[in-house]
């Protein structure tokens, strides 16, 4: 079975379309709506998923991008996920503008095929991003809706940076070290005052102490980097003339779509989640060109 966290802060209707896509009996699912959407939302997507078994909603919070808040969020929801229930075998965050290309079906077969595997973007930090060490060589305040960067201070002796992205499939063993593993609370409290650590948390706990069995630099998310000035790179929202893309892809989710802008790729990719290509997991064809593991 698979635990999901999802992240949702606008856009219900399409929020709604992706639970559709990933609901699977047996499964769990933990759902955050941002505090600042507002209580009409809430109550909307909350009306929504109470017929729905295995689903729980976390008390709303301010999420902001850039900040830990992110990070305290998800650990929130792993803790949740935990406690619903002990047999879940994998975790995948998801925001609300995700959504799948494979089924159910196949991404149980997936992880079924590769047992212990940690599906992260994890680079070293200093090696690989040199450009993106700004984010931790300074303190960093979340107060009042914002971040506000004060005075340098130096890494944790002995520790090594890791980034990668935001998204990733892990173990739930992974997901007991990071929430209640005193050796991933200094972490913890170091990157509470970092600049974007949802994209670096998750990695820097996984590569710097317990045996987490193989570290895959993959997130298994489909994603078009596109520029967008300061922030360098953004996710380009996919549309309809991308769809044979989509489908061929090895990956399990892709982002990021906006329904108001083009709807009819959601409901192409709908077809597409019944289709034998979405359903049947095939190794050979499907993932033999899967990265390098990365030193754990």
């Amino acid at each position: 079975m698979i635990a999901y966290f999802l992240l949702v802060h606008r856009y219900p209707a399409q929020f709604k379309r992706l639970f559709e896509a990933i609901y699977q009996a047996g499964n769990q699912y933990v759902i955050h709506v941002d505090k600042s959407s507002g209580e009409a939302l809430a109550n909307d997507i909350a009306s929504f998923l109470q017929p729905y078994q295995g689903v729980a909603i976390l008390d709303p919070q301010n999420a902001l991008w850039g900040g830990y808040s992110l990070v305290d969020a998800e650990l929130r929801g792993m803790a949740r996920l935990l406690e619903m229930d002990g047999r879940w075998t994998h975790y995948i965050n998801l925001s609300g503008q995700d959504f799948p290309l494979k089924s159910q079906n196949y991404i149980r077969q997936f992880f079924a095929a590769n047992p212990g595997r940690q599906f992260i973007r994890a680079l070293d930090q200093r090696q690989e991003r040199p450009d993106t060490l700004n984010r931790i060589s300074h303190r960093f305040t979340e107060e009042h809706g914002k971040l506000t960067p004060g005075a340098a201070r130096p890494y944790p002796a002995g520790s090594t940076p890791f980034i990668g992205t935001q998204w990733k499939a892990v173990t739930r063993s992974f997901c007991e070290y990071v929430c209640h593993d005193r050796r991933a609370d200094s972490f913890k409290t170091f990157y509470r005052n970092s600049f974007i650590a949802d994209e670096a948390f998750f990695q820097t706990v996984m590569m710097n102490g317990g045996d987490h069995g193989i570290v895959m630099n993959d997130d298994l998310r489909m994603i078009d980097w596109v520029p967008d000035g300061d922030i360098k790179l953004r996710p380009r929202n996919y549309d309809e003339r991308d769809i044979d893309r989509l489908r061929a892809s090895p990956d399990l989710f892709a982002r990021k779509f906006d329904a108001e802008t083009d709807t009819t790729i959601l409901s192409l990719l709908e077809r597409h989640l019944c289709s034998e290509a979405a359903n049947i997991y095939r190794p050979a064809a499907a993932f033999s060109s899967l990265p390098d593991v990365v030193a754990a």
